[in-house]
């Protein structure tokens, strides 16, 4: 009677067995978390640089017509869309010299260290010579 009573064959965790998986757990976690936020501040980062060089790409189809021979403003680039609450501005007097497009994160979590401006240099055809410059604001 006493043997029915007593359980030999238990099953299951004890509690430092559990105690330790949950360790190991939050130190994966600690980890993990800030390394997270960090790629997805880069993924906007990411996002604005691509909307620079449909900017720029734009800036080229434009100056593709014979007829375009002004720095045009964003509004004159058709068919162009930023992603997110991503703003772009386009400026150069002398579009033969220099034409510099600056595209502000809207979401303002793209880090400073990846703000410096990138230099792109496009030649549409004869029509357009001129350097663009393409930065990030924060």
């Amino acid at each position: 009677m006493l043997q029915k009573m007593t359980r030999t064959n238990e099953k299951g965790f004890t509690l430092i067995e559990l105690m330790i998986v949950i360790a190991i757990i939050g130190i994966l976690a600690a980890i993990a978390i800030p390394n997270f936020i960090s790629y997805r501040n880069k993924a906007f980062c990411a996002a604005v640089e691509s909307d620079g060089n449909a900017t720029v790409a734009a800036i080229a189809n434009y100056f593709a017509m014979p007829s375009h021979i002004v720095t045009p403003a964003f509004a004159d680039l058709k068919g162009l869309t930023l992603s997110g609450a991503n703003t772009a501005t386009v400026t150069g007097a002398n579009p033969n010299a220099n034409i510099t497009v600056t595209v502000t994160d809207g979401s303002g979590r793209c880090p400073t260290d990846y703000t410096t401006p990138a230099t792109s240099v496009i030649n549409a055809k004869s029509y357009w010579t001129g350097s663009v410059y393409t930065k990030i604001t924060p």
